[in-house]
């Protein structure tokens, strides 16, 4: 059984490279729509990782390697996203919707010793896929079509290792590696003219930097009260991004076969800034196996990458999150939603996006469950995991576009006694 859990975690890997992730029309700049590093688990809180020591031995966190010292289970998981997109602009009172169902997360980690703990990750990091077609009507009748498109996915594998100093202090380390393929590519035409001008640009990228995380837990045993302050730091950025940027034209012969292209312009360039310093603290409270709560700031400097032959510059953002979770009563074996794990949360990011002088921000609410299985315990947490976000990104001013969106998320978490050594027989 633990042999076919392995292949399916490989497979599965192999189908998340391959997929197509829908996203916003903001993704046409840049590296495109940044999923939100994190887990159903973490994204159900509102974004809360840094200061967030699960209770349960059977989660394992990413966001703050540092905070994995009541991890002892090996524990794999599997989650999706739905997406559902609504957008909305002031141009032509124009409306649209997107949907979109994709593997959003696999992860296995596991106890290498009661000290040392480790885990694999593996998820889509940022995405394009949009086709936007714009025409006008001159007054001679001429009339002028803008065709944008894009596509591509940024996926990112991490490995992460946590390391318990004593009982209150830990520290950890993630090696992030980021790699994939995104292409863009402006059509514009006229009715009047034989050949089409496009401006197109092809994004090889691979990329690797460390998140290094520290965290400081007290427990009042007298009351079971705890406190948690949490930081980590993303740096190290070893970078290499080759654009490839081209301006000719042509005609189609064909659906998507170009002919007698005629190259007018073209750059090769490399960036090295893609994905630059991120920075985290938060601090919780809470009640052992009862409840939590937490808030947590993210910070990310700005960067420039190429887009359509100019430099594009991102701004610095950063994120406000809080949230938390409550368990009823685990031990209440006559009532199964007293057993369950309830999670709430909400997040208001300032956004790194700045068009017409209007910054692209991003907020929104998010609640979830985790569903323990029948054989689930409070010492060996197995369940079915929801997750929901609701919220707004953009803005209707200077005809850009409002975009509201419902997220849903659903994955499982199997842990279990894994790769630990029998005593007896």
């Amino acid at each position: 059984m633990k042999k076919i859990f392995v292949l399916s975690f490989i497979s599965v890997g192999y189908f998340l490279n391959a997929q197509s992730l829908s996203n916003s029309p903001y993704a046409t700049y840049g590296i495109g729509d940044v999923k939100y590093d994190n887990t159903i688990e973490t994204s159900s809180m509102g974004g809360i990782s840094t200061a967030f020591i699960s209770d349960f031995s059977s989660n394992f966190n990413f966001g703050n390697p540092a905070n994995n010292s009541n991890f002892e289970l090996t524990s794999i998981k599997l989650e999706a996203t739905n997406e559902n997109n609504y957008f909305k602009t002031d141009y032509n009172n124009t409306k649209s919707t997107k949907h979109s169902t994709y593997l959003s997360n696999i992860s296995i980690a596991f106890p290498i010793s009661s000290k040392i703990k480790m885990g694999f990750l593996y998820q889509p990091y940022s995405s394009k896929s949009y086709e936007v077609l714009h025409t006008e009507n001159q007054p001679d009748g001429t009339i002028y079509g803008n065709k944008f498109k894009g596509s591509g996915t940024l996926n990112t594998a991490q490995l992460a290792l946590s390391y318990k100093i004593n009982s209150q202090f830990a520290v950890g380390a993630r090696a992030n590696y980021y790699f994939g393929n995104l292409y863009d590519l402006n059509e514009f035409t006229t009715s009047t003219a034989e050949l089409i001008n496009g401006y197109e640009t092809k994004n090889s990228i691979k990329n690797f930097n460390f998140t290094l995380g520290t965290s400081y837990q007290s427990i009042d045993t007298r009351t079971d009260r705890k406190l948690t302050i949490g930081a980590t730091a993303t740096f190290g950025n070893t970078s290499n991004m080759n654009t490839n940027y081209i301006n000719s034209t042509y005609y189609y012969s064909d659906v998507d076969v170009k002919g007698g292209e005629k190259i007018i312009e073209q750059k090769n360039t490399s960036s090295n800034n893609l994905l630059p310093l991120q920075a985290s603290v938060g601090v919780g409270y809470g009640s052992e196996n009862q409840w939590f709560v937490s808030g947590q700031i993210d910070y990310k400097k700005g960067e420039s990458i190429s887009y359509f032959g100019n430099t594009f510059d991102y701004q610095d953002s950063y994120r406000i999150s809080a949230g938390g979770w409550y368990l009823p009563n685990y031990n209440n074996f006559r009532s199964y939603f007293s057993r369950v794990v309830y999670r709430y949360g909400a997040f208001y990011e300032k956004g790194s996006l700045e068009i017409a002088g209007n910054s692209i921000n991003k907020f929104g609410i998010s609640g979830g469950v985790m569903l323990p299985f029948k054989t689930s315990s409070i010492t060996r947490m197995s369940g079915l995991e929801i997750g929901i976000e609701l919220g707004k990104r953009g803005t209707l001013n200077n005809n850009l576009i409002n975009q509201n969106f419902v997220n849903l998320k659903v994955g499982f978490n199997f842990a279990d006694r894994w790769f630990r050594k029998q005593l007896y027989n």
